[in-house]
């Protein structure tokens, strides 16, 4: 028996484009570093908001960047960062919550020291991309693109982001903080 489907297929269910072949065929292209820097960004922005790059899990706690689980910083140790200076995967078993959020810690000393001061190891911005919130938008996080700049610890959605954000540190925390208040409470998809 042969079935015909009566709703036609959108135009752009024929094009199936992986992040990795997006990315190979803009490095291949011959331009200024830093002109491809930008366009990675734009990329990533463009696609995160497309749903092509998974994004954070919609919960009642928009402030938040939590997966379904309600993990923060996809599982990595908050403190290690400080203790270490680079991340550090956390486990199950060392866990606090905070914001409604569940932290993993890679060690019961880093569990406590968290369950001590949370706010001091949280990461700002709830855990979203630093530079992302300079643009009014909540974007995930890569965790191994982070910085401390006077002990707190910002995030960003990869290194490409990273790096642009540290071209004017002070100046995008400074934007970052007044943004902030304005988009803290509310959801991915109202920004």
């Amino acid at each position: 028996m042969l079935l015909i489907s009566t709703q036609p297929k959108p135009i752009w269910s024929k094009f199936t484009v992986s992040k990795l072949t997006l990315f190979k065929t803009i490095s291949s292209i011959k331009i200024p570093s830093n002109l491809r820097t930008l366009i990675f960004i734009c990329s990533a922005f463009v696609l995160s908001s497309c749903g092509i790059i998974p994004t954070q899990a919609e919960s009642s706690i928009s402030s938040v960047n939590v997966d379904e689980n309600r993990v923060a910083i996809k599982g990595y140790d908050p403190v290690a960062y400080f203790t270490q200076n680079q991340p550090v995967q956390g486990v199950q078993q060392f866990s606090a919550e905070y914001n409604g959020a569940l932290y993993y810690f890679s060690s019961a000393e880093n569990q406590a020291l968290f369950k001590g001061t949370p706010a001091k190891y949280a990461p700002q911005y709830g855990g979203y991309c630093a530079f992302g919130v300079t643009q009014e938008k909540k974007y995930d996080i890569d965790p191994t693109a982070f910085a401390i700049v006077d002990d707190k610890l910002y995030l960003n959605l990869n290194a490409g982001a990273q790096r642009v954000w540290d071209k004017d540190r002070l100046g995008n925390i400074e934007s970052g903080d007044s943004i902030w208040l304005d988009i803290e409470n509310k959801s991915v998809s109202e920004l």
